[in-house]
């Protein structure tokens, strides 16, 4: 079994290589002190500067001014070069699966085990992308993600916290189907777990899923850009169905996220009570002060329709599929930037899957260009995604009492927000993920 190494292994590592003094320093105690030349605060919307974070264990203790701070026998991580950030948090996307690709039947030619290396990896690209929390929004193998989050909560491989989905709620034949498969192909019923018709169905499905590990519900509520013999704009559940799933949820004390696409689908959505919008890409006025209304998430994957255009004409996706994504882009954008006008509650969320994981913070200049701020833009990335998950006192912001959850990047994302691409270093639960020197973020060493 590998495992990522402590903070203050990590630590003492380095320090082992800097010199003795450092070194018996780094023995006293397993208090770290991490010295950040910059700290993004993002509770208040401020960067301070020159400040001391505390960590013990895996939860940050103190974060005042360097100068005030005891160090006493704590080891000093020194980031005084860097802005500090708190983990990135990304609220969809698909880890435990296999990327998008050309073949619709890509899904049921792999095997239980290739999958599990996929998944380990996509993890692993993924935090040390400095995404330490991720929304995993579903699976075509139903409850690979519960696998892949309790190896990853078991210290078995490097990966981001994640909250999954377990399996999609969808009709037969919709959004969350595997289709486009030649005439006869019988599809594995581990691929069709949440697969449901009717409100007694989704009611079953809902259940059998938190039965089997899940922590939230996602339901396909329109049809989808890349499942072939769908339409985004079209409703494939009923008010009453989505209700159905809500309800159950919240009976698990959960919640349910609504992929949408279609204007109906939306509306359908919010009256029933979920908690975020997927896409939106069709979102109307009557949709935005709905979602208004109801304090409802907007997570859009803003970037994608770029990546598809271009990456999926390359390499043979289907003309439907080309065709839906050039259909929803642009009108997907506009309506976020309407929404984010309005005041609708926005989450950062990327679909990564659909694109290669670890590069989520390419998103964040999407966002700024429609309409948020670089600090809103890392605020719903942070607190604001921790609050859409119901975490907001565990995760989210650098302050005393939560997941001792960091990033490092060179610059400042403020005037440029291209920097959260180039994370220099990332430490998830206390632990020290990825650094500069032996081990970069960006290389293959671990």
């Amino acid at each position: 079994m590998i495992r990522i190494p402590t903070l203050l292994t990590s630590a003492l590592a380095m320090a082992l290589a800097a010199g003795p003094s450092m070194a018996s320093a780094a023995t006293r105690s397993d208090v770290v002190v991490l010295r950040a030349g910059k700290l993004v605060d993002v509770d208040h919307g401020k960067v301070l500067s020159d400040q001391a974070i505390r960590i013990e264990g895996e939860r940050i203790t103190r974060v005042e001014p360097y100068a005030n701070a005891n160090v006493g026998d704590a080891k000093v991580l020194d980031w005084s070069r860097y802005t500090v950030l708190p983990g990135l948090m990304d609220l969809h996307t698909h880890i435990a699966d296999e990327g998008q690709e050309a073949d619709p039947g890509a899904p049921l030619k792999s095997t239980p085990v290739r999958d599990a290396f996929i998944g380990a990896k996509n993890a692993r690209d993924t935090v040390r992308a400095g995404f330490t929390t991720v929304r995993d929004v579903g699976v075509y193998r139903g409850l690979a993600d519960v696998a892949l989050r309790d190896a990853i909560n078991a210290g078995s491989i490097p990966g981001p916290r994640m909250f999954v989905a377990g399996a999609y709620i969808t009709i037969t034949g919709g959004g969350g189907e595997i289709t486009g498969l030649p005439k006869g192909t019988v599809v594995p019923n581990e691929f069709r777990l949440g697969v449901a018709d009717s409100e007694q169905e989704v009611r079953q499905k809902v259940n059998y899923l938190f039965d089997h590990g899940a922590d939230f519900i996602k339901v396909i509520a329109t049809g989808a850009v890349l499942t072939d013999g769908t339409e985004p704009g079209e409703s494939e559940y009923t008010e009453a169905q989505i209700r159905a799933a809500v309800e159950e949820a919240a009976r698990r004390g959960s919640f349910v996220a609504a992929h949408a696409h279609g204007a109906e689908g939306i509306k359908r959505a919010v009256r029933a009570g979920v908690r975020s919008i997927e896409h939106g890409s069709y979102l109307d006025d009557e949709g935005i002060k709905l979602m208004k209304q109801h304090g409802t998430w907007l997570v859009a994957d803003i970037y994608n329709g770029d990546y598809i255009d271009t990456v999926g004409r390359q390499e043979g996706w289907s003309a439907e599929k080309l065709r839906k994504n050039l259909e929803t882009t642009d009108v997907q954008r506009q309506g976020f930037r309407k929404a984010v006008k309005a005041g609708v509650n926005i989450g950062f969320g990327t679909d990564s899957g659909v694109y290669p994981h670890g590069d989520n913070a390419r998103q964040f200049a999407y966002m700024v260009r429609y309409g948020l701020t670089p600090m809103q833009a890392i605020q719903s990335a942070t607190i604001n995604a921790a609050r859409s998950l119901g975490h907001e006192a565990e995760l989210g912001s650098i302050a005393a009492g939560k997941a001792a959850d960091l990033i490092a990047v060179e610059g400042d994302p403020l005037a440029d927000i291209e920097v959260l691409r180039r994370v220099q270093a990332v430490i998830k639960s206390g632990t020290l993920v990825c650094a500069a020197g032996p081990m970069s973020c960006h290389d293959g060493g671990l």
